[in-house]
């Protein structure tokens, strides 16, 4: 286990400029909006910006003023913040991003979540922090072989807090980190105080139809989100766990696609119905999509899809239900999320949740839309773990 410090060369910056002010724009049809993807007129502003304002040292100094580290698990490297409460009886929690996130979707909320005390709330609820990449991602590098499937992520967060010192902790996830914690929480059970998502499938019970017969309008409303994800939003899905490596050919060569291929998520996930920019700030964006390109992971972290293929939403069939879990268990629900649960199913694979919390804004990535809901969430979940004994 290694200290990591972030120092990109000025060569890979002066590149990216040089590729920024080489683009060979497409054409487009008039009147589409963000219908077909991307419009060309505001990824033409984003670039400019991107290329003439956006300041990466600035923000590589601020990633750097978080405590990093790497260490090699299970064959491959793995890249973490570890950040510890000034609170000596802090819980100990490990919080893994999805894609096309990073840990920079963290940033604004380790220092409420760290220290409490400091930002006006209760010392009591008070975190240590674990936040790894993924395998694959960024900095934890392209991972050397096939086989990483959820599992042998989990069983290297389990490995990883283990090596730390932290006998009992808490897991929380979002997009693939959601499902990531949920196979942490099954396989290292008795460590897992407890396990918290802000991103939950719910699909219906495949062996028992009359489920569907309590449903509220609501409910209806979400399981039709979930079929319209599944058939039309997940296309970037279907082709990064099918076709991986072709399609990194263009995101690996040029960062006006990579930009494009993650600033979509954005708009799509997030709760905005104009720009990205009016859900989380511009600079955290760029500099989300500048760790994919700057560590050139894009082909391992499309390839992440293709590992675990099995499980992913993306037939107009859901995939079925994990089977129950029993770990106390915390889910919030951000309204503009692509997917939303159903409380009555996701009773049936989680039969102890301990929280559960429904938002009024919000989506996909909390931590950045809505950093205060988010912390204030998971201080929730400290106390409903407490109240559960």
């Amino acid at each position: 286990m290694e200290p990591f410090r972030i120092d990109i060369p000025q060569a890979e910056l002066d590149d990216l400029h040089r590729r920024l002010d080489a683009v060979r724009w497409p054409g487009e049809l008039p009147g589409q909006g963000w219908s077909r993807g991307v419009p060309l007129s505001y990824l033409k502003e984003l670039v400019a910006y991107w290329r003439d304002e956006y300041d990466w040292r600035a923000q590589e100094t601020r990633l750097n003023s978080f405590p990093q580290f790497t260490d090699e698990i299970d064959g491959t490297r793995v890249h973490f913040l570890h950040v510890r409460s000034p609170e000596p009886d802090a819980t100990p929690m490990i919080v893994t991003h999805g894609w096309p996130g990073s840990f920079v979707e963290y940033l604004d909320v380790i220092g409420p979540l760290t220290d409490p005390r400091a930002h006006g709330g209760d010392p009591a609820d008070a975190y240590h922090l674990v936040i790894p990449t993924l395998p694959g991602f960024g900095f934890s590098g392209p991972f050397p072989e096939t086989g990483w499937n959820l599992p042998r992520v989990a069983g290297a967060w389990a490995q990883l807090m283990a090596r730390l010192g932290y006998d009992r902790y808490v897991i929380q996830g979002s997009d693939l980190g959601a499902w990531t914690s949920l196979v942490l929480a099954a396989i290292d059970r008795p460590h897992v105080a407890g396990a918290h998502v802000n991103f939950l499938i719910t699909p219906p019970p495949a062996d028992d139809p009359a489920a569907m017969a309590g449903l509220t309008e609501a409910d209806f409303a979400r399981l039709g989100l979930l079929g319209r994800f599944a058939t039309e939003l997940s296309g970037y899905m279907k082709i990064q766990s099918t076709r991986p490596q072709t399609l990194s050919y263009a995101l690996a060569d040029s960062p006006v696609g990579q930009l494009a291929w993650i600033v979509e998520k954005f708009m799509e996930w997030a709760d905005t119905e104009k720009a990205p920019e009016d859900a989380v700030d511009r600079d955290a964006l760029l500099t989300d999509v500048m760790l994919y390109w700057l560590t050139n992971t894009a082909s391992s972290s499309n390839t992440f899809y293709a590992e675990i293929a099995d499980i992913l939403p993306t037939a107009p069939v859901p995939p079925t239900a994990p089977p129950p879990l029993d770990v106390p268990f915390g889910v919030a629900v951000y309204p503009a999320d692509p997917a939303l649960p159903i409380r009555a199913f996701a009773d049936r694979g989680f039969p102890n949740i301990v929280h559960w919390a429904e938002y009024d804004r919000g989506g996909h990535f909390p931590a950045m839309e809505e950093p205060d809901l988010f912390v204030a969430d998971l201080q929730a979940f400290r106390r409903a773990l407490r109240n559960a004994g």
